[in-house]
């Protein structure tokens, strides 16, 4: 059965239930930060512990080369993060391949605030 291949399909579907009661709380329009710290609220109303901004190292041949910072890490497995773009590009797409390559995590999550309903992408490493 292919729904058995969806990673983390529950924890998907509760940050996206959690993203969607957000934007239908605050409505488009507002900074990406602004829904960021919103939705660590409702998933954290949802039982779920979420890391915000937690900072990872990024190392080339055991030097540091750079500090990555995903938005939100949901229960330690799903990256979510929060966009107000037009529609999510290969960069953000891109952005996120690396950011579960460093972090060694398996599934992210592109939330887009920008208009009245909630626009999402998986992205699965």
């Amino acid at each position: 059965m292919v729904t058995d291949k969806i990673i983390h399909r529950e924890l998907s579907e509760s940050i996206v239930g959690a993203a969607m009661k957000v934007l239908n709380t605050l409505k488009p329009g507002l900074s990406e930060k602004a829904y960021e710290n919103a939705l660590v609220i409702e998933l954290s109303k949802r039982g779920h512990t979420v890391e915000q901004q937690r900072r990872f190292e990024v190392r080339y041949e055991g030097a540091l080369v750079d500090i990555l910072v995903p938005d939100l890490i949901v229960d330690n497995v799903v990256i979510a993060d929060p966009k107000v773009v037009s529609e999510f590009n290969e960069t953000h797409v891109a952005q996120m391949i690396g950011y579960l390559a460093i972090t060694d995590l398996r599934l992210a999550l592109l939330l887009n605030f920008k208009y009245k309903d909630l626009r999402w992408k998986r992205v699965v490493r």
